[in-house]
């Protein structure tokens, strides 16, 4: 079975959206602007591309990040691994030509699905709506997370509201830096 990783910048009430800068969002680019930027903090960033083999995303942040990611050198490691898109709506002509393999997954189903197959861990960039299906369903394996010491009140959040048992969870790797981000890693109790 397959390692399913979900990976997150998150602000310390769980807001996910627009770090990065996208637009419409009142606090857009929060992990740039707000906290002072200490490359020693992102060392996971490079480590995910290293060590997963697939990347799973939802429709919305496929649609963010196809246009920009297969030209980016810091994502070069995504651009010839398998790509899985989470999505009822998109289409195959959807799909950019510059990023390779890429399929389209119709449910969560497929998600539990793919798991069972043969290879390394795959990871989820974005997707706070998948994110949140993922976890209610008990598909997610493990969290990266780094937390920035930010309120940021409204947006997406990555963890869903559903009324559930409790998941545990195990902390495997935690770093605090000199700027107040937190490297928090985490496997999923089953």
């Amino acid at each position: 079975m397959r390692t399913l990783i979900s990976t997150a910048f998150i602000s310390l009430d769980g807001v996910v959206e627009a770090p990065g800068g996208e637009s419409g969002h009142r606090n857009s680019g929060w992990t740039f602007k707000d906290v002072e930027f200490i490359p020693e903090a992102y060392e996971i960033k490079g480590r995910e591309q290293e060590e997963a083999a697939a990347l799973l995303m939802g429709r919305v942040s496929y649609e963010e990040f196809s246009p920009v990611w297969p030209d980016m050198t810091e994502f070069t490691g995504y651009k010839a691994m398998p790509k899985y898109v989470v999505s009822t709506t998109l289409d195959e002509a959807d799909l950019v030509s510059n990023w390779g393999g890429t399929t389209i997954l119709r449910s969560l189903d497929e998600v539990a699905a793919l798991k069972e197959t043969e290879g390394g861990p795959i990871i989820v960039h974005g997707s706070a709506r998948l994110n949140r299906g993922l976890s209610d369903a008990g598909l997610i394996d493990r969290y990266h997370l780094l937390v920035f010491p930010l309120l940021l009140g409204a947006g997406k959040r990555l963890f869903s509201d559903t009324d559930k048992d409790t998941q545990k969870l195990k902390p495997v790797e935690h770093e605090v830096y000199s700027n107040g981000l937190q490297k928090s890693v985490f496997d999923v109790m089953r």
